[in-house]
């Protein structure tokens, strides 16, 4: 069959969930991925045939099924760097390489710190921050065990040295956690802060395939992570700490008013590209 024929296929078939645009990226991502044939091959060939279009096909079916391309190819890229991904990590977004660049940007010079870093999920944080800062010490935990296995393989990946820790940051103990692994000069985090009653916002390629675990939060309790972070802050921070949320665009306000009850100072709230409270960063001066 040739190839234009197959983007057309996709192209009708797709046509209700996609853009054409978007079914002309997706199919040259898969066939880049599954054949090693871009779209400029296609360009200056359009009768191009293919011998096997299996995986093209069975691609379409997961893409009709609204099956993130990430997970189909199970990989993606954050901060130029390649990571593996299954349906017990998120899909690094890049949200959250606007925190890791805030992260590095504040090391620069100084990159002997130690790190911790909460909710390792696919390990894009600590990876790349130990990639971009290679004297500095990582640690990374999380509470699923099938994601610190793709963590770890993602680290082996990009060639870093990250330690991983299986904790359930809600239940441990700040002062035995601080006994075992020391204290730290930055701690960074991206934790569920889906609320939800924000459920209704969101696509179904996310919520019929991304880990619910490492999105959603009772709407009563929507900080309870960056609660428990805090309080593990207060004693795992060494003097002149600082600590890095990705947070929720509706609840900055109510991050500050965190914070400030357990004493951090010079806050800053920082906004994306789009104009939406998404980070804030603190200093814990004891």
């Amino acid at each position: 069959m040739k190839i234009k024929e197959l983007q057309q296929h996709y192209q009708n078939t797709l046509k209700n969930i996609y853009s054409k645009e978007e079914v002309n990226a997706l199919f040259f991502t898969l066939t880049a991925a599954f054949y090693k044939i871009k779209r400029l091959d296609v360009a200056v060939n359009p009768d191009l045939k293919l011998t096997d279009n299996t995986a093209l096909k069975d691609a379409l079916k997961a893409l009709e099924a609204e099956t993130p391309i990430q997970y189909i190819l199970g990989e993606t890229e954050f901060y130029g760097l390649p990571f593996k991904v299954t349906k017990d990590t998120l899909i690094p977004r890049p949200e959250t390489e606007a925190l890791v660049s805030w992260v590095i940007e504040q090391v620069k010079e100084e990159n002997t710190v130690k790190i911790l870093d909460i909710g390792t999920g696919s390990g894009c944080i600590p990876v790349t921050l130990a990639k971009h800062l290679p004297k500095a010490s990582i640690f990374s935990l999380d509470i699923s065990t099938k994601a610190l296995e793709i963590a770890e393989t993602n680290a082996a990946l990009n060639k870093v040295n990250v330690t991983f820790l299986e904790q359930d940051v809600l239940t441990l103990l700040p002062q035995q956690f601080v006994e075992t692994y020391g204290t730290f000069d930055i701690i960074v985090s991206n934790p569920p802060y889906v609320r939800n009653q924000e459920k209704t916002m969101m696509k179904a390629n996310v919520l019929n395939y991304e880990p619910h675990l490492a999105l959603f939060v009772d709407d009563k309790t929507p900080l309870l992570f960056y609660n428990a972070i805090c309080n593990l802050a207060l004693q795992a921070l060494k003097p002149n700490g600082s600590l890095f949320f990705e947070i929720n665009e509706y609840l900055g306000s109510s991050m500050l008013q965190l914070l400030e009850g357990k004493n951090f100072e010079k806050i800053e709230l920082k906004k994306d590209i789009f104009g939406k409270d998404r980070m804030i960063k603190a200093y814990n001066y004891k």
